[in-house]
């Protein structure tokens, strides 16, 4: 069932957003370093010069030979997203996936790299199996990287590939699920109510096949053909027992009614900049589309493949300037079908008809989608068969990307993709609303916006920034989540307080180079078992730990490593839960401290009654604390987190 949309408008006016945005960051300059480090780093592949504050290096693993390009900037060899299990990370790549061994975080170790070039191995995995995701045009279903040469080809593989990976260095491949418009990214989806099988959400963006190459694919639009490829996501059941027999099993149309959202265009400068640029690049002979409003060169990597495709459907093995002017006539309406919503009955423009990424959080039968032009919230209680239940667009908003929920599923946070991922959207000319995380409240089946949260530190516009993935850190009492920002780092921020959220740590590199923008950054950075791992686009692996300071206390760090999971898919997302323990119990009086929830007196008896507590396994005194804490909570200015210590205390006490 598709519920109401609901079109956002920040309720305060721009001035006013503005205005809180300025509040953080005054809030972040009175404990952060002035000035920032991380402006004005200096340049490198390899030696880039680098800035952190409440957080270090751990180490930093370069990607294998295979997939390290020739020259920097390559799109062919990026580094894509990553999942966890047990002590390995498995790190997607556009030439593959690496494996690698992070028992020990300083000094992880390759295990295997496997050549398979698709577009963008995106990866999740699941006890022995691993998912990759595979949209482009020369993707090959035997991993060959020769391509494909044919306009329609059984060797094609748009999809998702189900591998067994028992064997680390020996991955084997299961099952190639094809699906009419490929897989950009995927979303691993477990059921409470059944562990026989694992779901797979599919989220592809690719044109949709020609139906000579795979039966049923339509590119009409619904309302012309029922069956049509658009406007909808796939969903593959994978049984376990048999995991080589996935198939689609179902194409929930959750866009159903939502039509093209406000936008904001591009500033003028940005607009100038481009315009010159495009026209220098055009004088020799590149290939110029309109993007987002803003005239973008492709580069070679994105036309060679379209090209090649031009010759082989006039008969040529190797294109020549007819077909290069074929393309340059019709480069434009190729990239709007894409990407360009179409019209509609009654001449409205049809809102998005794919998602970049669904989170899913099971347990509480929600998932986030962040759809192009609207942030979705989805019913699960039928895995298969999400039901859109909420939608919010945003006109300060060019592409939501990614969603992120907090722990009990109250707070949920999208991540705008302003500039495709490829641009600089961090200087300090660029609004703090645009390209940065919208944050909203979930009640009621209703998203309720709150405030953004953006880097707060400029970046150069020879690094392309902007809001990509994260997760949550485990600290029990508060919200806080990782992220990675590409070129602008990884910023680890609190949104406890979700119309308030500010930084807490960092570690930023400065730009590939000094002279022109080169693909680099963080992609995702996740915490899993108590390090942070990012996966950098162009230099390799980053492990990372945060340091205990004023805004996150050695307690509430020990407390976060004590949630251990044996795998993690972070767009699969699995509540928190904290074992009873001294730590959890001491993070929450540190909490207090902060907030003032209590008295000084009482902070200090409470660490003395744990502290003894702690040493001579005393139930009664644990027993007589909680219940003065729980009289404490009804005079306290911070009742929740007074009656979640006393709760901590009293499962001691047990």
């Amino acid at each position: 069932m598709t519920g109401e949309s609901i079109v956002h408008k920040p309720p305060l006016g721009p001035s006013v957003i503005t205005s809180l945005l300025l509040v953080v960051s005054q809030l972040n300059a009175q404990n952060a370093p002035s000035p920032d480090p991380r402006v004005g780093l200096r340049a490198g592949w390899w030696e880039a010069a680098q800035a952190a504050w409440n957080m270090r290096l751990v180490s930093t693993s370069r990607p294998p030979a295979d997939f390290i390009p020739a020259e920097p900037g390559n799109f062919d060899y990026m580094n894509s997203d990553l999942a966890f299990t047990g002590h390995f990370v498995i790190q997607g790549n556009f030439q593959g996936f690496s494996v690698w061994d992070i028992a020990d975080p300083a000094r992880p170790q390759l295990v295997h790299a496997e050549r398979c070039p698709e577009q963008q191995n995106d990866v999740s995995v699941y006890k022995n199996l691993l998912f990759l995701s595979g949209e482009s045009q020369n993707g090959r279903v035997d991993c060959g990287a020769q391509g494909i040469q044919e306009q329609v080809s059984p060797q094609r593989f748009r999809g998702v590939r189900v591998l067994d990976i028992s064997d680390l260095n020996h991955p084997r491949v299961l099952a190639n699920v094809q699906t009419c418009r490929g897989s950009h990214t995927h979303t691993l989806v477990t059921d409470p109510k059944d562990t026989s099988a694992v779901y797979i959400y599919v989220s592809g963006q690719a044109p949709v096949r020609p139906a000579e190459e795979l039966a049923g694919c339509s590119s009409a639009l619904p309302e012309q053909d029922t069956a049509s490829a658009r406007f909808r996501i796939d969903v593959i059941r994978v049984p376990l027992a048999h995991p080589e027999s996935a198939s689609v099993v179902s194409h929930p149309r959750i866009f159903e009614a939502l039509v093209a959202p406000p936008t904001h265009g591009a500033t003028p400068s940005d607009s100038a900049t481009a315009q010159h640029f495009a026209d220098s690049a055009q004088a020799t002979g590149a290939y110029v589309i309109k993007f987002q409003g803003l005239p973008i060169v492709l580069p070679p990597q994105f036309v060679n493949p379209m090209l090649d495709s031009v010759a082989r459907s006039q008969g040529r093995t190797a294109p020549n300037g007819a077909d290069s002017a074929a393309l340059r006539g019709g480069i434009q309406a190729i990239i709007d079908a894409e990407f360009l919503a179409p019209m509609g009955p009654g001449g409205v423009r049809h809102g998005p008809d794919q998602c970049h990424d669904i989170t899913v959080y099971p347990e509480l039968s929600i998932a986030g989608g962040a759809c192009a032009g609207y942030g979705l919230l989805l019913d699960l209680t039928d895995p298969a068969h999400p039901a859109r239940v909420a939608a919010a667009s945003d006109s300060n908003f060019a592409y939501w990307h990614s969603a992120t929920f907090n722990n009990d599923g109250s707070t949920v946070i999208f991540t705008d993709e302003w500039g495709g991922g490829i641009a600089p959207r961090c200087r300090a000319t660029d609004k703090p609303q645009w390209g940065a995380d919208a944050i909203f409240s979930v009640a009621n089946r209703a998203l309720t916006f709150r405030n953004y949260y953006k880097l707060p530190a400029p970046q150069t516009s020879t690094e392309n920034c902007v809001a990509h993935n994260g997760n949550l850190i485990p600290v029990p009492g508060r919200d806080i989540m990782v992220q990675g920002w590409y070129q602008g780092g990884v910023s680890v921020f609190d949104f406890t307080d979700p119309a308030h959220p500010a930084e807490i740590a960092y570690f930023d590199r400065g730009p590939m180079d000094s002279t022109k923008l080169e693909m680099a950054g963080s992609w995702s950075a996740y915490w899993y078992n108590g390090y942070i791992y990012s996966t950098e686009i162009a230099r390799g692996l980053d492990v990372l730990e945060l340091q205990p300071n004023a805004l996150l206390t050695q307690n509430e760090l020990d407390a976060a490593k004590l949630v251990r999971v044996s795998y993690q898919n972070v767009q699969d997302q699995q509540r928190l839960t904290w074992p009873a323990s001294f730590a959890v119990a001491r993070a929450y009086v540190d909490q207090l401290e902060r907030s003032k929830g209590l008295p000084a007196d009482r902070i200090g008896a409470t660490r003395t009654i744990l502290a003894s507590a702690e040493r001579t396994t005393s139930r009664r005194a644990l027993t007589s604390l909680a219940t003065q804490l729980d009289q404490d909570a009804t005079r306290s200015r911070d009742a929740k987190r007074v009656l979640a210590l006393a709760a901590a205390v009293r499962a001691l006490a047990r």
